[in-house]
């Protein structure tokens, strides 16, 4: 079985992904954490943000910066 590197997602990772500003990136995260019920401090997982985009996560992860 093949380990991960991450299983979290970050702004900066948001913002290679769409495209958009590293702060539309922490608005996002922010709005899944909120949607999601989790604390201001909690972590978001890439398999969370890709239910909540719809982005295949094979996708995404092409996209992670290390």
């Amino acid at each position: 079985m093949k380990v991960p590197k991450r299983i979290c997602i970050y702004p900066k990772d948001v913002a290679n992904i769409t495209g958009k500003s590293e702060k539309t990136g922490r608005n996002l995260i922010n709005k899944i954490r909120e949607q999601l019920g989790k604390p201001k401090s909690g972590l978001i997982t890439i398999p969370e943000f890709c239910q909540y985009t719809g982005i295949a996560e094979e996708e995404v992860r092409r996209f992670l910066l290390d």
